[in-house]
């Protein structure tokens, strides 16, 4: 209980030394956020590149300016940017934010989760409270992190606590950020959870606590498995559309004005990013071992899986409606990132239909104003700048990520052939013969 009570005074009075380790779309936020509430704040971070820019006041990720890292580095209990695990030491805080990718077995690969816990075990002491926010599978928490912190002797909930809650950052959401969205989070005792609770809300207005890691764990599963589930159906429902000749934008505008029982998903290019094509796979293979099979998350994401190649078929038939083929063709993909107005590519549907269009031998370049180079399985591109001759050459103008700022009006003005995969056109009010809506 004195460990409690400890660790509680010390949040409380902002005197607690808080370290992220991680500063990427999550851990960078998180960081800031506990700097700007006046804590003493580390960051820790294997990448040297990272710790670089951070160091110079340089930012890396589109939702924080550079004037934003200057700030803090300039305060007077400054953010200390290190590599150095000597760091977590004199942590009284410590939030984990490391990836976990899927591998391409669709495993999950927790390999960063477990070299973070193995680190922070060489600096375990009592007193210390630690949060895992990397997305995972049920389980994770307690069988991965918690025999590994445990087996120098230390015990959770009597010498240090450990608690899990789920990252909800939203790249590129201007309404939503760190400190408006709901947290989560479930520890292994309510002593645990609480103090987890009281942490978060010192820099978030709603903190909600459940009763064990293993609910907050699966409360990010459920919330991207919904998403991938209707993102699934909208797809397949587009494609419907399509071939009975209706106009699925439509539709969906005209089924949003039901004031409930409907909630408006649209169909894209392909998911991307790292939570909607990765969460529910940890869930599907978590049911595995116990016997259970996800029938509705395996197939929309089977769904969703094929509509890259969806989207290269539908270039083939507008291409041979002109007596062209894709082979020779140039095509030209507007918008490389998985989302708009973001600098992400993770699992970004553009690179595998560049990459099959590739395979087929078509002519493909890139306008992107967030990625000015990409290097694709040893394709190397660099981003054109968006003219009117360098549209009028194209075959085709695909509109992947539709970033706002485009000119819209000067695509549809030169290009000869468009699909929007984004209803972009649409939304700017802007029509014409030359302009296919996905």
């Amino acid at each position: 209980m004195s460990v409690y009570l400890d660790l509680k005074k010390k949040i409380k009075s902002r005197t607690a030394v808080v370290t992220v380790v991680g500063l990427g779309y999550v851990g960078l936020p998180i960081a800031l956020e506990f700097c700007k509430k006046g804590f003493k704040v580390n960051g820790l971070d294997t990448n040297a590149n990272r710790v670089k820019k951070l160091k110079k006041g340089i930012s890396y990720i589109n939702d924080i300016s550079s004037e934003d890292i200057s700030r803090v580095l300039r305060k007077k209990k400054p953010f200390y940017v290190t590599m150095d695990e000597k760091v977590l030491d004199g942590s009284d805080a410590i939030i984990v934010c490391v990836p976990t990718p899927l591998r391409k077995t669709k495993e999950p690969n927790i390999s960063y989760v477990i070299s973070a816990s193995r680190t922070l075990s060489r600096h375990l002491r009592s007193g210390q409270m630690i949060i895992l926010e990397s997305t995972t599978y049920p389980g994770t928490t307690r069988e991965v992190i918690l025999p590994v912190l445990e087996k120098r002797g230390l015990k959770a909930d009597r010498d240090f606590y450990l608690a899990f809650s789920p990252e909800r950052i939203d790249p590129g959401n201007p309404k939503y950020d760190f400190t408006n969205i709901p947290k989560v989070i479930g520890g292994f005792t309510k002593y645990g959870t609480e103090l987890g609770r009281l942490l978060y809300s010192q820099v978030i207005k709603k903190v909600v606590g459940v009763s064990n890691p293993e609910a907050a764990e699966v409360t990010k599963l459920l919330e991207n498995t919904f998403r991938i589930v209707n993102i699934g159906l909208i797809n397949e429902f587009a494609d419907l559309c399509h071939r009975l000749g209706i106009d699925v934008w439509e539709v969906i505008k005209a089924a949003g004005t039901k004031p409930f029982g409907f909630m408006p998903f649209y169909p894209g290019p392909g998911i991307g990013g790292h939570c909607i094509p990765a969460d529910p796979m940890y869930l599907s293979w978590k049911a595995q071992t116990v016997g259970f099979k996800t029938k509705m998350i395996d197939l929309a994401a089977e769904v969703n899986r094929n509509v890259p190649g969806n989207i290269v078929k539908r270039i083939g038939r507008m291409l041979a409606a002109g007596r062209k083929k894709i082979k020779d063709s140039r095509i030209f993909i507007i918008g490389v990132t998985y989302k708009r107005d973001v600098n992400d590519l993770r699992e970004s549907p553009a690179l595998e239909i560049i990459d099959i269009l590739q395979k087929k031998k078509a002519k493909v370049s890139y306008h992107d104003p967030y990625i000015p180079r990409l290097d694709l399985h040893g394709l190397k591109l660099r981003s054109s700048g968006l003219s009117s001759p360098c549209l009028k050459r194209q075959d085709i103008v695909l509109i992947v990520a539709d970033h706002s700022g485009m000119d819209y009006r000067m695509i549809a003005d030169n290009a000869r052939l468009i699909l929007d995969t984004r209803n972009a056109f649409a939304r700017s009010n802007i029509k014409g013969d030359n302009i296919v809506k996905l």
